[in-house]
């Protein structure tokens, strides 16, 4: 009955965004670039890459679209006519979301299938990925690495048995199908006597003031690289692969081809470590994103040359 209630919830929900535009949004794009962003700084932070290296190529103006939450308000937005581009798109969410295919491990295939079917199911061009994946990962501090030998996942067996780990995990992935809990303990073989669920944002401060000896939480998020933390490896391959590209419309790289070349431009340019920092730079420094990515563009040169 729970599920059920569920089910209806979403159909009504995807009935409601797909018969109205979304507030603040536009009607018709075909001769302009609009760019959805989303409500998370990793989001903005890639529209405003779009923006600028689109707006530095060429002699087109861009609008962006920032109060989106979820993947699924963007692909309501692209089906409404409301955008033509979103900068971040991620392969793990599409695959289970709008596409309603099973996860898939291996980023490579995932790539390929994603690709695949966004342009024949929905005229739209997935390109390759920025060069990193958001994916879930276990973390701990640099010094309880050290100190326990600790490189990946499956090294944290011998700790829980040895002495017990207090392990704070988002809410969200405990009932996760998938790659949730059951997963993990179906996949690794192993469990947690001590596991806490909080909200997402606060595991790396619990992690960083010692309240916790793991942590669940987001591979590129910017308190990573500020709080020095580290990523232990999914060595059983439990989370599937959640790269992150840029989606563009057909009709709007019809009317505009030279922007097929912009976004090429922008293919495997940011590795994990580098979306840490542009992420730390918004989320700790308070930078605005656009002189974040100003600076990093001019630290590239705009990536000139780099078209494939």
């Amino acid at each position: 009955m729970k599920k059920l209630k569920y089910f209806l919830t979403n159909i009504l929900l995807m009935i409601f965004l797909v018969s109205c535009s979304l507030p603040g949004l536009g009607g018709n794009v075909k001769n302009e670039v609009v760019i959805a962003s989303g409500n998370n700084l990793e989001r903005q932070v890639l529209a405003e890459y779009s923006a600028q290296m689109i707006e530095h190529y060429t002699d087109l103006k861009t609008t962006q679209i920032n109060n989106l939450g979820s993947s699924t308000l963007i692909f309501r937005a692209f089906e409404n006519g409301d955008i033509n581009v979103s900068a971040a798109m991620y392969t793990g969410t599409s695959l289970t979301g709008e596409l309603a295919m099973d996860p898939i491990t291996d980023p490579k295939k995932a790539m390929d299938v994603v690709q695949k079917e966004y342009k024949k199911r929905f005229n739209r061009t997935w390109f390759n990925s920025y060069g990193f994946d958001n994916t879930y990962a276990f973390m701990v501090t640099k010094d309880f690495a050290k100190k326990h030998d600790l490189k990946k996942v499956s090294d944290l067996e011998k700790l829980e048995k040895e002495q017990g780990l207090s392990v704070g995990v988002d809410m969200s992935w405990i009932d996760r199908p998938g790659d949730g809990y059951k997963a993990f303990k179906e996949k690794y073989q192993f469990s947690f006597d001590n596991m806490y669920p909080m909200e997402i944002g606060l595991v790396y401060s619990a992690l960083n003031s010692n309240n916790m000896d793991v942590v669940l939480g987001y591979s590129t998020d910017g308190r990573i690289n500020a709080y020095d933390l580290v990523i232990l490896e999914d060595d059983k391959e439990l989370f599937p692969a959640y790269d992150c590209s840029a989606v563009v419309d057909d009709e709007i790289l019809k009317t505009y081809p030279e922007l097929k070349d912009v976004f090429k431009k922008m293919e495997n340019t940011i590795d994990n470590d580098t979306m840490q920092l542009l992420n730390r730079k918004a989320s700790e420094e308070l930078t605005e994103t656009n002189i974040i990515v100003e600076n990093f563009l001019k630290e590239h040169n705009y990536f000139e040359g780099d078209s494939k």
